[in-house]
């Protein structure tokens, strides 16, 4: 089995454990590390997760894991993680998780801008470009990515 195809599958069987546990993978990473394999799997909820949600799912996954043949008889290391600021907006719940932030937006048709995420539904996100907002539907973003503020002003 390709690794393509084990973390596909490791995808699929956590993502029921996971969300029981109250939390969403957002992403499964298997590569090689010298003669171990190293597993990354991220998980993110509404609020952000906590030291204890990483716990939490650790835990679980190695659960999973131990009960499944999906990782053969192959070593690896497991490390359970929060979804990085780069990672991108690719589902309605990343947006809404990232409400108030600055986004940078890139349309299929070429234009791009930044704004702050002022509110989602499933379908779009409201954006305040310079002061005006903007209605973003999801189906015409070809890329966005939360823009990284060092002294953000509340607002």
């Amino acid at each position: 089995m390709s690794n393509d195809q084990v973390r596909d599958r490791l995808a699929g069987i956590l993502a029921g454990p996971l969300s029981a546990v109250g939390l969403d993978v957002e992403a499964v990473e298997l590569t090689p590390a010298g003669k171990r394999r190293l597993l990354r799997v991220a998980v993110d909820k509404d609020g952000g997760v906590t030291l204890d949600d990483i716990a939490d799912a650790t835990r679980e996954v190695s659960r999973v894991l131990d009960g499944s043949d999906v990782m053969d008889e192959h070593p690896y290391t497991l490390e359970v993680t929060s979804p990085g600021t780069d990672r991108p907006l690719t589902l309605p719940r990343h947006w809404r998780r990232n409400r108030g932030r600055l986004v940078k937006v890139a349309r299929h048709e070429g234009e791009t801008f930044t704004g702050r995420i002022r509110e989602v539904d499933e379908h779009a996100a409201l954006v305040e470009v310079d002061g005006r907002q903007r209605e973003v539907s999801f189906d015409t973003v070809a890329k966005a990515r939360i823009e990284l503020e060092f002294n953000r002003k509340e607002g």
